[in-house]
């Protein structure tokens, strides 16, 4: 009955292969309304006037709503700085100005999308346009326009690092790297676009089927919206087309159920439902946030880190979305996974009129650990060190300060990881140090070869003084022994193999065969939160509540008590918040660790870079299912290969040109690695579920500046932005004229 360590078959493999899993655009209903959604397609201005008569005169459209009537017209996780609807009439100030392209003006509820479609054409909307503020230079310049009301700056939030002295530090260094590094904007690119159905159920809430991360935090954004109890309003997750942090925020929930609210209130009880388009899709949801960042790094000779001095911004675009949280992650990350006696980090939100930055895998991660472990190879290269030999002497370990001044928790297996991958990839240690491993070359003399490697560690679960929660409801049946179990969790399933996981837990912890644990998930009405799938969380804290939850169950069982229910939370230790004045705090409660090295070809007259190997070594505590583990690696490196070497997203005058899958290349089978080799290591995280770690954000972090180093070490020539695309490489190697 052992369940856990197995590589069980995923709970919705059999749906989902054979079509049968409904998603949210799959619910049908004979008497459903359709909902179009208009889009401001302007990145900047106010608007003056919107005159909906014409297109609430087209026979089949039953209403059209705008601003004046959402009843709280705001919401935001962390700020509630983003209008649902945009528009006159609404008592949020500031919300008749729209902030970026993708800004919801209107919606048209009709009887078929014809309808809807052609009322949308005939909306009017008087505009004044406004200054735009497309870059990061331009909000921080000395005159820019204020984006948002009561600012008295674009920058909206400012996080402080000061550990030891950074700038006494710096005189004792024999060797300073100072540079510049930039990383892009990227789409989530989900297989399934933004799409739900909203209805009042039997027991009149108003219920949205859609896809999401956090469902009761969807519930808490709809109720505060339309100013109702929580308790009037019901979230489902179905099956889910794919996250990676995007589905934190708000796209079609809210819009749904106003839909609902203001049918129900004319006395129409038909359900509503809505499918964004992918261009839609593209212009209407965050992004991976674009960074400019700016690191001083100094070492001594016996290739100590000395000193870190950084600054970074972050385009947080029209709203705050998730910005500041991820800023944390930056913020801690921006030293690397190394122990650093001198660091000094300033970090900032700022706004602009471009598209939102939002959660995507990583958060803040890629980003960071890319300007880190390149200044990183830096120091290496100038100190004539082994990259490898380098990071060996500054990696973190256990009872290592981290920058923000506490000890990192126990668990710490950062050497670990890091020496595995580099013998997996061919480095020797010996008594004089990390070597590299020789490589042949190729024998086409434009055909160049490079190993990269790079290393990295992140949160396990939200930071920064929220304390860690999940809840998780277990029923048990049968008279002498148990014969059936049920789990109650709303936790999502995005595609990860959660659910799968879920019923291991369950099953373990009771002694049950694994088909004897029913499931029923992911819906406000049968489950309390289990907080978001998000910041590889989900796997340690529901396993957390899921053994918690068991463990009661059965001493009740044990005492005669039939049928069983047990509701448990699970409570992880608290972490606190930032010290405004030097940042000290205790960030996170544990951390997942990862190191991978790259072998790339570069073809010198065409600019291609083929990914020839890659090997990921994660450290997962314990694989509850190696199988997905696998997955979560490969999966992560296919989608980060497409972020630094295709990913090319353009937005001209606050307008985004790369809105379709034609004009923003994502990752084919063509472009996947030829070999990708998934270590999988097992250093027991002490507060684990088994000791198991969250780990499907970690191979993620490293390998932008992995790659990059593969290319310098074929080529000769390193960069320090990316998408690596063709052109830019040609461009690099002198190859195409400026």
């Amino acid at each position: 009955m052992k369940t856990v360590g197995k590589a069980l078959a995923r709970v919705d493999a059999l749906s989902k292969v054979t079509g049968k899993a409904k998603y949210p655009g799959d619910f049908h209903f004979s008497d459903a309304l359709v909902m179009k959604t208009l889009f401001a397609g302007r990145p900047h201005a106010r608007i003056l006037a919107i005159d909906t008569n014409e297109a609430e005169a087209v026979p089949g459209v039953v209403m059209v709503l705008t601003a004046k009537d959402v009843p709280v017209n705001e919401h935001g996780l962390n700020i509630a700085d983003q209008p649902v609807l945009c528009g006159p009439g609404s008592a949020k100030e500031g919300s008749d100005v729209v902030h970026f392209v993708g800004d919801q003006i209107a919606l048209v509820i009709a009887e078929n999308k014809a309808a809807a479609k052609r009322a949308l054409g005939l909306i009017k909307v008087e505009w004044q346009d406004l200054p735009l503020v497309d870059t990061l230079e331009k909000a921080l310049a000395e005159n820019a326009p204020l984006l948002h009301v009561n600012r008295e700056s674009n920058i909206y939030h400012h996080n402080i690092v000061r550990h030891g002295n950074a700038e006494e530090a710096f005189k004792l260094c024999d060797v300073i790297i100072e540079r510049d590094y930039e990383t892009p904007v990227q789409e989530h690119a989900y297989l399934q676009p933004e799409a739900g159905v909203g209805f009042v159920d039997g027991e009149g809430r108003i219920t949205i089927v859609v896809g999401g991360q956090w469902t009761h935090e969807d519930q808490e954004q709809i109720a505060h919206s339309l100013h109702l109890p929580a308790e009037k309003v019901r979230v489902i997750y179905p099956a889910i087309g794919g996250a990676f942090g995007g589905r934190e925020d708000m796209s079609v929930q809210i819009s749904l159920a106003l839909a609902v609210m203001h049918l129900q209130k004319k006395g129409i009880k038909r359900p509503v439902k809505t499918v964004w388009s992918r261009e839609e899709s593209i212009i209407g949801h965050g992004k991976r946030h674009h960074y400019k960042m700016h690191a001083k790094w100094g070492a001594t000779r016996d290739g100590r880190i000395k000193a870190i001095e950084t600054q970074i911004y972050a385009d947080a675009g029209a709203y705050n979305f998730t910005s500041t949280k991820v800023l944390g992650n930056a913020t801690l990350l921006a030293s690397g996974p190394y122990e650093v006696e001198n660091v000094s980090v300033d970090a900032y939100c700022v706004y602009t009129t471009n598209v939102p930055g939002a959660a995507f895998r990583g958060f803040g991660g890629p980003q960071a650990i890319f300007m880190a472990e390149s200044q990183a190879q830096l120091l290496a290269e100038a100190l004539a060190m082994d990259p490898v030999e380098f990071r060996m002497r500054n990696l973190l370990r256990e009872g290592s300060v981290q920058s923000m001044g506490g000890i990192i928790p126990a668990g710490v297996s950062m050497v670990e990881v890091a020496e595995r991958c580099a013998l997996e990839a061919g480095w020797i240690k010996t008594e004089k140090g990390w070597q590299s491993p020789t490589l042949e070359e190729s024998c086409l003399p434009h055909i160049k070869r490079g190993w990269g490697y790079a290393c990295g560690y992140k949160n396990i679960g939200f930071s920064y003084g929220y304390q860690e929660n999940c809840a998780a409801t277990i029923m048990l049946y049968g008279e002498k022994t148990i014969e059936r179990a049920v789990l109650f969790h709303a936790g999502a399933e995005v595609g990860q193999g959660a659910h799968t996981v879920f019923r291991q837990f369950t099953a373990e912890a009771l002694g049950l065969p694994f088909e004897k644990v029913d499931l029923h998930l992911s819906d406000t009405a049968s489950s309390r939160s289990s907080g978001s799938v998000s910041a590889s969380r989900m796997t340690f804290m529901a396993g957390n509540a899921i053994l918690g939850a068991a463990k009661e169950a059965l001493a009740r069982w044990e005492k005669g008590e039939r049928p069983v229910k047990v509701d448990y939370t699970y409570y992880a230790d608290k972490t606190t918040n930032l010290d405004a004045v030097d940042g000290h705090c205790i960030p996170s409660v544990a951390y997942g660790y990862v190191a991978e090295a790259v072998l790339a070809e570069v073809n010198t007259e065409t600019g291609q870079i083929s990914l020839k190997k890659v090997i990921c070594a994660d450290d997962v505590g314990k694989a509850i299912n190696p199988q997905l583990v696998e997955g979560q690696i490969e999966g992560a490196i296919v989608q980060a290969a497409g972020y630094t070497l295709l990913e090319n997203w353009v937005q001209r005058d606050g307008r985004v040109l790369s809105k379709e899958f034609s004009t923003y290349l994502i990752p084919t089978v063509l472009d996947i690695p030829e070999q990708t080799q998934s270590v999988i290591l097992e250093y027991p995280e002490p507060r684990g579920p088994y000791g198991a770690r969250g780990m499907g954000e970690m191979p993620y972090l490293p390998f932008a500046p992995a790659v990059i180093e593969a290319v310098y070490h074929a080529t000769g020539k390193r960069f320090y932005s990316f998408p690596l695309t063709d052109e830019v490489v040609l461009r690099g190697l002198g190859k195409l004229d400026e």
